[in-house]
C-alpha cells in the first residue's frame, strides 16, 4: 500500500486542490466532507459538484461523508488505515464571521472540538503523519485594525514608517485581548489546540494561518469567499453588497495551489508545532474596488454594487502576510500565481459553470 494523505474537507477550495496535488504525488487520499458547507451557505456554498468531479478523476481517492465531530466514525475510519496514514491535511471548518454569531455552539463545534477529535485521533492511530492545520489571520481578531493606517484614493494602505510596511504582518503579533468574531474565536482554540499537540505531544504540526484563500475551485458565497463571490456576482450580473470602509479594505490573496505546495513542502521536512502566517502578501494583494475593476476588466462586464456603512464585527481594514518565517524554513517555496492570474482563472471557471463567456 502506497502512503495515504487523509483530508478533511477535501470537496472544499483547498482540500480538493490538496487531494489532487498529494494525488498527482502518488498517494492514496482519503476525504472526508459531508457538504456541511451547504447547511452554511445554502446552493451556493454546496460543494458536491466538486465531490463528484474528485471521485470521478482521481483513481486513488475515495470520500467519506463523515462529520468530523462524529469521534466514533473518525476514530475508526483512522484505526482502519493506522500508521499508513503519512500526511493529515486539516481543512474543514465552518469559515464565516457572520454565520458563527447566528449559531455559536455549531460554530465552536466545527471548528474547535472537530479540530481536537482530528488531533486526537492522529495521536492515537497514525502518531508519525505530518499533522497540517489551516488556520486564520483572524486569530489576531481585529488588533491589526489599530495599525496606523492612510487612505489613499482605492484603499487603505499602512504608514510607510511602519515596521509591517514592507513585508506585512508577521506572527508576532498577539492573537490575545482583541475583537476576533464568534468565528475568530473558535479558530483561536483549534489554533492553539494544534500547537499543544505538536508541542506536547511531539506531533509534526503545522498552522498555517492564512490571509485570504481562493482559485477557481471556490464555492464563493456571499457570506464567504469574497474573490469567488465577487467574480460570480459580475459574470452573472447579480448585485453585490461592500461591507463597511469604504470598499477600500485591503487583503491579500493566495492561490489555493500555491498553499498547497507550501503544505507539500512542509510535509518533506516537518516540524513540531510551527506556526506561519500564509497569504499573498505583498506579492498578490488588492482592495475591494481594485479586485472589481480587475474583474470588471478580466470578464468584460461591469458589477453593480452598492456599499454599506456596516462593517462585519472584527474585521480587518488592512491585512498583508508577512511570509518570511515560512520562507526562511522553506527557501524552495515561492508563488506560482500573482493576482491578475488569479482573477482571471476564477472569471474564466465561472463563466464555464455559468455556461456563459
Amino acid at each position: 500500500m502506497s502512503s495515504i494523505a487523509l483530508i478533511t474537507g477535501s470537496s472544499g477550495l483547498i482540500g480538493s486542490e490538496t487531494t489532487k496535488f498529494v494525488h498527482e504525488q502518488g498517494m492514496e487520499v482519503i476525504g472526508i466532507d459531508n457538504n456541511l458547507r451547504r447547511y452554511f451557505f445554502g446552493d451556493d456554498g454546496s460543494t458536491e459538484w466538486n465531490t463528484h468531479q474528485l471521485k470521478g478523476s482521481l483513481k486513488r481517492f475515495t470520500h467519506h461523508a463523515i462529520d468530523i465531530r462524529d469521534e466514533n466514525a473518525v476514530f475508526q475510519l483512522f484505526e482502519k488505515f493506522g500508521k499508513n496514514i503519512a500526511l493529515v491535511v486539516h481543512t474543514a471548518a465552518q469559515p464565516s464571521h457572520d454565520w458563527a454569531a447566528r449559531e455559536p455552539l455549531t460554530d465552536f463545534s466545527v471548528n474547535s472540538y472537530g479540530t481536537l477529535v482530528m488531533l486526537e485521533a492522529t495521536r492515537k492511530f497514525s502518531p508519525d503523519a505530518v499533522f497540517v492545520f489551516t488556520s486564520t489571520n483572524k486569530v489576531y481578531g481585529d488588533l491589526p485594525n489599530a495599525l496606523p493606517l492612510v487612505e489613499l484614493p482605492t484603499r487603505w494602505e499602512l504608514d510607510s514608517a511602519h515596521p509591517y510596511f514592507e513585508h506585512g504582518i508577521d506572527e508576532s503579533m498577539s492573537i490575545d485581548q482583541s475583537k476576533h468574531s464568534v468565528f475568530g474565536a473558535s479558530k483561536v482554540a483549534a489554533d492553539v489546540m494544534a500547537q499543544e499537540y505538536g508541542r506536547y505531544f511531539n506531533l509534526k504540526t503545522g498552522t498555517f494561518r492564512g490571509g485570504c484563500l481562493t482559485g477557481p475551485a471556490h464555492s464563493g458565497a456571499e457570506l464567504h469567499g469574497f474573490l469567488a463571490y465577487l467574480v460570480k456576482c459580475v459574470v452573472t450580473g447579480k448585485k453585490y453588497t461592500i461591507h463597511g470602509y469604504k470598499g477600500k479594505q485591503v487583503r491579500d490573496n493566495i492561490h489555493a495551489y500555491d498553499l498547497v505546495n507550501a503544505f507539500w513542502h512542509f510535509f518533506q521536512k516537518p516540524q513540531v508545532g510551527a506556526v506561519y502566517n500564509m497569504g499573498g502578501a505583498r506579492h498578490s494583494n488588492c482592495s475591494m474596488l481594485e479586485a472589481i475593476d480587475i474583474a470588471e476588466r478580466a470578464s468584460g462586464k461591469k458589477l453593480e454594487y452598492a456599499l454599506s456603512d456596516q462593517n462585519r464585527s472584527g474585521d480587518h481594514v488592512w491585512w498583508i502576510s508577512d511570509v518570511r518565517r515560512y520562507k526562511a524554513d522553506y527557501p524552495a517555496w515561492n508563488f506560482r500565481y500573482d493576482l491578475q492570474t488569479i482573477i482571471r482563472e476564477i472569471v474564466e471557471a465561472t463563466q464555464e459553470r455559468q455556461g456563459s463567456t
